[in-house]
């Protein structure tokens, strides 16, 4: 499935995109912000990309791959994917050289689109870290709010933080599902 909107081609993820996703998640430089998520090992990329796959087949929604317009060259990926069939987890990780030109917002913009043309009743949340300003900034843009903040569950940095964002209010459980995904 393809969508596109002013400057972005974003396609459903195929087999032959493995490569240029591995070189995105193995980059330090995609990883600033949570280094210990990077990959060393393409295999774990490629599990991630049969995981799309899954959440596109069962959900009509997920991660897509985030391209220039009319390029062939894999700029990143994003969008929103199903979690816990709780709510929409809206994500985005892009290439350094896209970086800074806006692509996040302009995909989050359309994912948030797309998650509540698909499932309107379930929330869209977007997580990152604090130190994460330009995420923030991307998840307000995207018409987000900040809903809470509380520890980051399972990140090595025992003092990281974790907002939370959403398109709406969210019971307590809702918040405690979020803060453990």
């Amino acid at each position: 499935m393809r969508t596109r909107t002013s400057r972005l081609d974003l396609d459903e993820p195929v087999v032959t995109d493995l490569d240029a996703l591995y070189a995105i998640c193995s980059d330090p430089q995609s990883w600033t912000h949570f280094s210990s998520l990077r990959h060393t090992d393409p295999s774990v990329t490629e599990r991630m990309l049969q995981g799309w796959s899954e959440l596109w087949r069962r959900d009509g929604l997920a991660t897509w791959i985030i391209r220039e317009r009319g390029s062939r060259t894999v700029g990143g990926y994003g969008g929103c994917s199903k979690r816990q069939n709780s709510f929409w987890n809206l994500g985005y990780r892009l290439h350094p050289d896209a970086q800074g030109k806006g692509y996040a917002a302009e995909m989050c913009e359309i994912a948030v689109e797309c998650a509540h043309r698909t499932e309107p009743d379930l929330p869209i949340v977007a997580y990152l870290l604090e130190h994460n300003v330009a995420s923030a900034r991307v998840a307000e843009r995207a018409g987000l709010e900040l809903i809470t903040r509380g520890p980051d569950v399972g990140n090595p940095d025992a003092d990281a933080v974790r907002l939370v964002y959403a398109d709406r209010s969210l019971t307590a459980d809702q918040v405690d599902v979020v803060l453990s995904a």
